[in-house]
């Protein structure tokens, strides 16, 4: 039982030192929005700024009037009004009467094979006009000169697609224990910082801003490639990099700012759609999840309290590396670096949401998005 113990922990210790020291040294080194300078007008190609909003009434009018307000001179922005029940489409209409750089579609049917999203994305794509397409969400905040900064950054990085890590608000202990936590996770699964090299396997693709060159977007199979796909934006990015495109991924703090799921049980709500779909719905890689989740998250922390000799020595490198990325993630999400000391508990929330998502979606014979229900077998079918 010892030497199981000396090989379990040395190979977690081996995880961190490895694989958790160059991510986290990879995060390092990520661009960060705002060392870029905005871009000149003679060096702003046409960008058409795309979202789609389905009863965003709450959200919606804060994040227009940033939208309208965004210093840049040859964007569009469409707006697709997906089949709201609520004043959305009124609210968008009014924007748009007042503001020429808004136009509005407006969704009444979903056909087969569609996700409401995703259908709702290509039918804005269709009518754009944008050399470059920059897709965000209905409740996203964008400070003035973001666009214009970010052209600059993927011109100097020669890219086809960048996606940006934004600001995500977030209030009380549980909030910030989540996010901070999912925030760590993401950059441990997806390695940001290689996602520009044309060799790694990594992809990413942020729904609250990513933006990808007409051309890259179309030889990639636009939005019909994602019809069924429920992770859209990360799939984009997916889809972009696989087609041979240069991708990148940056940092932009507070420039691109959303408020996600308010309070604890809205983001364990909210999130359940999308954690069995981030494991292609097969309850193979969710048993996976759940073991690394364990091994390399809980299992340490017992290991320091717990073991002896060789093994606390190992799980004590393994935490130590892993609180000290974790506080790195919580600063640059502008929360207290203390909350690196929740990372246990961060992952048996997290393994239960997945739990919880893989479970319901399986009862359910599917997912409940925005008063829609899709079939898990068009679900699986549609994975990219």
């Amino acid at each position: 039982m010892h030497v199981f113990g000396l090989v379990l922990f040395g190979f977690i210790a081996f995880f961190w030192l490895t694989h958790g020291i160059r991510v986290a040294y990879g995060a390092l080194r990520l661009p960060w929005l705002k060392d870029f300078s905005p871009a000149a007008d003679a060096d702003c190609p046409r960008i058409s700024l795309i979202f789609a909003a389905r009863d965003e009434e709450e959200k919606l009018p804060a994040a227009l009037v940033t939208l309208m307000e965004i210093d840049y001179p040859n964007l569009e922005v469409i707006a697709v009004d997906d089949r709201s029940n609520d004043a959305t489409r009124r609210i968008l209409d009014d924007y748009a009467a007042a503001h020429p750089r808004l136009r509005v579609v407006h969704v009444t049917d979903l056909p087969s094979g569609w996700l409401g999203k995703p259908h709702a994305l290509q039918e804005a794509y269709e009518i754009s006009a944008g050399e470059w397409l920059l897709f965000t969400d209905a409740d996203v905040r964008f400070r003035t000169d973001v666009v214009r900064r970010a052209v600059t950054l993927a011109t100097q990085h020669n890219l086809d697609h960048l996606s940006l890590l934004c600001d995500i608000e977030v209030i009380g202990f549980w909030e910030k224990l989540l996010v901070t936590f999912f925030g760590f996770v993401f950059q441990i699964a997806t390695d940001p910082y290689r996602v520009s090299n044309p060799h790694s396997y990594f992809y990413v693709g942020i729904g609250a801003f990513q933006m990808v060159k007409r051309s890259a977007y179309e030889a990639s199979g636009t939005h019909r490639r994602l019809a069924m796909e429920v992770l859209d934006d990360m799939k984009l990015g997916k889809i972009v990099k696989r087609a041979g495109f240069r991708s990148g991924v940056g940092i932009a703090q507070d420039s691109v700012a959303v408020r996600w799921h308010a309070g604890f049980g809205n983001l364990i709500r909210g999130v359940t759609k999308n954690f069995f779909a981030g494991a292609g719905y097969n309850v193979g890689i969710v048993i996976l999840g759940l073991t690394g989740l364990f091994l390399i998250d809980v299992a340490p922390f017992l290991g320091v309290f717990l073991g002896h000799g060789w093994i606390r020595i190992l799980a004590t490198i393994a935490v130590a590396i892993a609180l000290l990325f974790h506080a790195a993630v919580a600063y640059t999400m502008r929360v207290s670096p203390l909350y690196a000391l929740t990372h246990p508990l961060g992952a048996v929330l997290l393994g239960y949401m997945l739990l919880r998502s893989t479970f319901i979606t399986l009862k359910q014979g599917g997912i409940v998005w925005r008063d829609t229900f899709y079939p898990l077998d068009e679900l699986r079918r549609g994975v990219v």
